[in-house]
């Protein structure tokens, strides 16, 4: 028999969202998961699975039954002819590089950060940028899923087809992901060049950025006209780094930490942090060049309070252009830097933030500095104003304030979602949870 706990605290890595399951489960194989679930039916029970906790929202809290799935965590399959991977969905994407480095493979595009799970990074519908790249999902090619009944279904575009379109997205509601196969590429470098520029430039010129560079983002500086553009780039050089310790943390981290916890208690200097940091490192022109995921993904030092929403792409402009403006007009509210800016290719993926749109990703961030919290209501409403106002859709993995109306709006829930019958029924318990958990969640 699997053995459960009781009393865990379960808590995000940012420290911002958190639970006490009623029983907390670490499965090592299919058979164990299937008494948990089989334990959840005879009780009644909710269960939900989770995988590295890096989500900075509550779409992992539950007061039901918890699944952690970090001991099923073994590559089962490399295909090196056709270049592809089967994984256990609990496998950290960090232990996943130096396998596929050994055959010579890479993922073509990862999110900031591999300290997570391929079950979760695919069910939150994590994402990085370039506009001729989908989200992280859109390079699964075939899953297991395991249902409430313990019925495992195989899925991909050929089989159980309709499930494979919903369960790539799959919130952790679908049943269990037990394994994932992934599409991957030749290993390759990267070469990441980063520059100042405005936000005036950017904008006016954006085609021309997105055509300059494969993997093309960039970063706003709130209260300012600063930007910093980031190009990544196919290259064949050696790997080289611009990393200075004292740049990096002295300045970048411990001393952005003191002033931050200073303007706590003085709001005013935000603008000036802002500005100052820009000029301190970000100023110049800086070129690193690594093996793939050594670029893609980075060192997070900062616990944080993060929104991420996709928008149209062609509503870049206009979007960020009316959180300046808003900025402006209420000097009160204060935007920590930076504010991301990503692009992603569409794809139709039921409840993809990216489904049947090129999307423009907008990731706005409130940072916790020694663990403090800092007043972000009216910059959080606001810019989910904006974001509602040019028809965005949040990033699942990240904190937001929609409600069933606000999904049923984006996703257009009772058009498409019926197409996969029964699971729909999770899928709709993830967009309407009752008030009872949702209160229960926000305790936490």
């Amino acid at each position: 028999m699997v053995h459960g706990y009781k009393g865990v605290k379960f808590q995000n890595w940012a420290r911002t969202y958190g639970c006490c399951p009623e029983m907390y489960f670490q499965p090592t194989s299919v058979e164990e998961v299937r008494e948990v679930l089989a334990l959840a039916r005879q009780q009644n029970k909710r269960v939900k699975v989770v995988g590295g906790g890096h989500s900075p929202s509550d779409i992992a809290c539950t007061d039901g039954f918890m699944i952690h799935m970090g001991k099923m965590n073994r590559v089962l399959k490399v295909d090196t002819e056709k270049k592809q991977v089967t994984v256990e969905a609990g496998i950290l994407l960090a232990d996943l590089h130096p396998q596929l480095d050994k055959h010579g493979l890479a993922l073509s595009n990862l999110g900031a950060v591999s300290d997570v799970t391929a079950g979760g990074v695919i069910g939150s519908g994590t994402h990085n940028t370039g506009i001729k790249h989908g989200i992280l999902a859109t390079q699964v090619v075939a899953l297991t899923l395991l249902t409430a009944n313990g019925t495992i279904l195989e899925c991909s575009e050929s089989s159980n087809a309709e499930v494979f379109q919903a369960a790539r997205v799959h919130l952790g509601c679908l049943g269990v992901i037990l394994t994932v196969t992934l599409q991957c590429v030749p290993q390759f470098h990267l070469q990441e060049t980063t520059f100042p520029s405005t936000l005036k430039e950017v904008l006016d010129n954006l085609d021309s950025h997105l055509k300059k560079s494969e993997y093309f983002r960039f970063l706003w500086f709130p209260h300012s006209e600063n930007v910093s553009v980031i190009y990544q780039d196919h290259t064949n050089k050696p790997p080289s780094s611009s990393a200075n310790w004292f740049w990096d943390y002295a300045i970048g981290f411990y001393l952005l930490e003191f002033l931050l916890w200073i303007s706590t208690f003085l709001p005013g200097l935000v603008g000036w942090i802002n500005r100052f940091f820009f000029w301190l490192l970000f100023n110049g022109k800086k070129e690193n060049c690594n093996l793939s995921h050594k670029i893609f993904t980075y060192e997070c030092r900062f616990k944080q309070h993060v929104q991420d929403w996709a928008i149209p792409r062609e509503k870049t402009k206009e979007a960020l252009l009316e959180l300046k403006a808003m900025l402006e007009a209420n000097p009160k509210v204060v935007a920590h830097y930076p504010v991301e800016v990503r692009f992603t290719r569409g794809d139709d993926i039921l409840l993809s933030p990216c489904f049947q749109r090129d999307s423009c990703y907008m990731n706005i961030i409130m940072y916790r500095p020694y663990g403090k919290d800092v007043p972000r209501l009216d910059y959080w409403l606001a810019y989910e104003t904006i974001m509602k106002k040019v028809g965005g859709r949040p990033h699942w993995a990240k904190a937001h304030n929609c409600t069933r109306k606000d999904f049923e709006k984006m996703y257009q829930a009772d058009q498409k979602l019926p197409r996969i019958g029964a699971l729909n029924k999770g899928i709709q318990y993830l967009l309407h949870p009752s008030s009872e958990i949702r209160e229960k969640r926000r305790e936490h």
